[in-house]
């Protein structure tokens, strides 16, 4: 049933209509605003389209083969299936599989989206003051009044003149899902988030893979130990990782494709992604002359509210630089419209912010680093519990891992934590849960868990560091 709104209630516009926009778009609707976003790939915006959906689909494929190649050790064989160590992968399927759960998505979203009320609009917008949004459709232009503006238009890949994607042998990671077989040798270029996760689902979907890092190793902003790991794992599954080595230039030969390195050596494969980061879609917005501050880079300046420099504009997500995670872009629409529509808010807390990287095994983190402790701006006790200590992980032939739990030091008060893991992004949210809440590592660990499980390990990390009062 489609919402009533009152014509006196504020109209607010959101541009993008990604998880930052469309979540504040049903927030906005429940509050009883009016509300309009605008949207011009479609409803979830390059999250839902290009991005986090796809890329988990295809990732969900790499760990079933992950379970089907380690399922010889549980005492499992095919038996249709010669080589009980392999798995064969239809690349072209999976694809168009991830691409077809992506639209579905986008479709439920746009849905909800008109239930609750909320005016969809299809085509690009841009800001003609702080007050009149200007939009440009396959219908035409149109103009829409506003009381306050969110915007949430997301980023867009970073690309390198010398190596400029063409879709057929050289990839941004929006365009990795047009394959329609495995690459035989994938060259990654980039040791970020998103070229150790590709690389992590390309390996075990079945391609050789060549990681190129600049920096001197994978995960360079990362929990070192975690990181380190993760490195140990890829170099035991084939990954080539090549360390403290810039990519100049990434030609398409034909046939394959020859990354230059900047020392003069060259790597050649079939197929290169280039993921070197994101840039905002802040340019041609119109963003000066509302007022609206922005960064060298391309950010937006906000506040902890979500407040831009111009008072009746707020922004979320990807552009405005703070994390690049849906959760948080979410999390900032929400509270900006809250903000907007007089209810009651509390300020972003980034040091709550749980986050998750989708490689093989996944690695998990969420509030104050080792990192941060090692350099002084915290002092906590550490312990770090390997998982092959942990009985179901045995049972479940997981063979790297571990739980990480750092409380304050004195106090005993759970400051943050990492955990690497199969599912890892599911075994956080209990430590999440203690940063946010400020409990006691004895709260953790004084609650049951099921035995045998992973999350024991977590309470026994917890019970480690117990202090004796």
């Amino acid at each position: 049933m489609t919402t009533q709104v009152d014509l006196n209630s504020p109209r607010l516009v959101i541009l993008g209509g990604g998880p930052g926009g469309y979540e504040a778009a049903m927030v906005g609707a429940h509050l009883g605003a009016q509300v309009t976003i605008i949207e011009e790939a479609g409803m979830g915006g390059s999250a839902v389209l290009t991005d986090v959906v796809p890329s988990k689909t295809l990732i969900a494929s790499a760990d079933a083969v992950r379970r089907v190649i380690g399922s010889s050790k549980l005492g499992v064989r095919m038996s249709n299936q010669l080589d009980t160590e392999g798995a064969l992968v239809d690349l072209g399927y999976v694809n168009e599989r991830l691409m077809t759960l992506a639209h579905s998505q986008s479709n439920d979203i746009r849905s909800g989206l008109e239930r609750a009320g909320v005016r969809v609009l299809l085509g690009r917008g841009r800001l003609l003051s702080s007050t009149r949004v200007e939009v440009t459709s396959a219908e035409g232009v149109t103009e829409v009044p506003a009381d306050y503006v969110l915007l949430a238009v997301g980023a867009h890949p970073r690309e390198l003149p010398t190596a400029m994607p063409d879709g057929e042998r050289i990839f941004n990671w929006k365009q990795l899902y047009k394959m329609k077989e495995l690459p035989e040798h994938l060259i990654v270029v980039g040791s970020g988030v998103t070229g150790a996760e590709f690389a992590s689902a390309y390996n075990l979907l079945g391609s050789s893979v060549t990681l190129v890092s600049s920096r001197d190793r994978v995960l360079p902003g990362e929990d070192k130990d975690a990181a380190e790991l993760l490195e140990t794992v890829f170099k035991n599954n084939g990954v080539d990782v090549v360390s403290r080595s810039r990519a100049e230039a990434v030609e398409n030969t034909g046939d394959g494709v020859k990354v230059t390195l900047g020392d003069g050596r060259t790597i050649e494969g079939s197929h290169c992604l280039v993921a070197v980061g994101a840039i905002p879609n802040t340019e041609d917005m119109g963003l000066e002359a509302a007022g609206v501050r922005v960064a060298d880079s391309g950010h937006i300046a906000t506040d902890g509210v979500s407040r831009t420099t111009a008072p009746n504009i707020y922004a979320a997500g990807d552009c405005t630089g703070v994390f690049a995670l849906a959760s948080v872009a979410a999390m900032q629409g929400r509270i900006a419209v809250a903000h907007l529509m007089g209810d009651g808010v509390s300020p972003l807390k980034l040091h709550e912010v749980s986050s998750n990287i989708f490689t093989s095994p996944e690695i998990a983190t969420v509030g104050v680093t080792e990192a941060q402790v090692l350099d002084g701006k915290y002092q906590a006790d550490i312990l770090k519990l390997d998982l092959t200590t942990n009985p179901r992980a045995k049972m479940m032939n997981i063979e790297a891992g571990f739980v990480k739990i750092l409380s304050r030091k004195g106090s005993g008060t759970v400051i943050g934590g990492v955990v690497v893991a199969p599912r890892a992004s599911e075994l956080i949210y209990p430590i999440a849960l203690a940063v946010h809440k400020h409990l006691h590592v004895d709260d953790l660990s004084d609650t049951f868990t099921v035995y045998p499980s992973l999350s024991g390990s977590v309470s026994e990390a917890a019970r480690r560091l117990h202090v004796r009062l």
